[in-house]
């Protein structure tokens, strides 16, 4: 007969290791039960981790079977992503938990194609995933995600149903012009196009829609921070000086309106030579650890400046369907889980949960 308070003091001592703190904290542990020397559990993440579902439930069961009494473990590990608090005021958009904003200071920098491989993480963690291309004047993730001949189609006039390849549900301003027609519109015109890109289509169940965000802190920045309820941003840079200071200013922008920093994503952190294997850090090195530090908040990955992330991105099969278990998709979704992490640890959002009240007249 096993004894069931040394198994909850087993299980109070079991720590994730993708968050750093006691799985009972986090209220993680269901539906224990303990029949004789058979013992079952649940472990529930708020966070999706498909990949670690194994080594989650082996850590478990080991920890159980250390337990004298215990003869058989049986655990079952699952994930559940719920509405996350936004700016106050700000309503949620149908169908979508979570908004991730992947953003950057200046162009040039990897920013879509870390928005897009980020997505395509969060969907292999087991994540219902959507992907916002609001750069309106240069819509490229039709591009990447290898869907750009593609057109959606609307079931009544007024919506329009997302594309869906690899497990992930994309929109873009590129589905729905010429590819070769530039986008000469002012502002309004663009944060217009933005807001109705985003709250006019027609989102399956999203646990994340990530939006991939314009270069800059502009009108769509702006638009996205007031209008848009945004979970957190994404800030990403080059370790290279003049990137970092265009990074900084992007997210001061984020912090001035409201708006939580989930992290850093040093991109290009070193150049591998597709010869040798040989690694530099052509762009400098530490400027992202440097910049979270300087800022409080925490450098999620560093990527390396690699030939195959660009050439499987322009061929609309970006690195994490291409490689899936290859070392840089193996960075991508570490990246993912500390960013569905960080989103977990925040309060949750009950918005949904209150009855509308509504006033009669007698």
């Amino acid at each position: 007969m096993s004894d069931s308070v040394a198994i909850q003091s087993a299980l109070d001592a079991l720590v994730d290791a993708n968050t750093g703190k006691p799985y009972a904290a986090a209220k993680a542990f269901r539906n224990l039960r303990v029949d004789g020397g058979r013992v079952s559990l649940e472990v529930s993440l708020g966070y999706p981790a498909q990949s670690q579902f194994g080594v989650i439930a082996a850590q478990v069961e080991a920890a159980l079977q250390a337990v004298p009494g215990v003869q058989s473990v049986a655990v079952e590990v699952s994930c559940q992503v719920v509405s996350h608090a936004v700016q106050r005021g700000v309503p949620l958009i149908k169908g979508v938990k979570n908004i991730i904003a992947v953003a950057s200071g200046k162009g040039g920098v990897g920013k879509s194609t870390t928005a897009v491989n980020l997505a395509l993480a969060l969907a292999a963690e087991g994540a219902r995933v959507g992907l916002l291309d609001a750069d309106i004047y240069g819509p490229s993730q039709p591009l990447m995600m290898g869907v750009a001949d593609q057109r959606p189609v609307s079931p009544d006039n007024k919506h329009i149903e997302p594309i869906v390849n690899y497990g992930v549900q994309t929109m873009s301003i590129g589905f729905l012009i010429d590819p070769e027609q530039p986008m000469v519109w002012r502002g309004p015109m663009v944060t217009q196009a933005l807001q109705q890109l985003l709250n006019d289509t027609l989102w399956d169940n999203v646990d994340y829609l990530v939006i991939d965000l314009p270069p800059g802190t502009g009108d769509i920045q702006l638009t996205l921070s007031q209008k848009v309820p945004v979970t957190g941003a994404v800030i990403v840079t080059t370790p290279q000086d003049i990137a970092l200071l265009d990074a900084r200013k992007g997210l001061k922008m984020f912090e001035k309106v409201g708006v939580p920093i989930l992290g850093i994503v040093e991109n290009m952190s070193v150049h591998i030579c597709s010869n040798c294997g040989h690694a530099e850090p052509i762009f400098g090195s530490g400027g992202g650890e440097k910049m979270g530090a300087e800022y409080g908040t925490e450098l999620l990955g560093q990527l390396p400046l690699d030939l195959s992330i660009r050439l499987a991105a322009d061929q609309g099969k970006p690195t994490v369907v291409a490689d899936p278990d290859g070392r840089i998709s193996d960075l991508y979704k570490a990246i993912a889980r500390k960013v569905a992490v960080k989103v977990a640890e925040k309060a949750q959002d009950f918005s949904n949960k209150f009855p509308k009240i509504v006033i009669h007249k007698d």
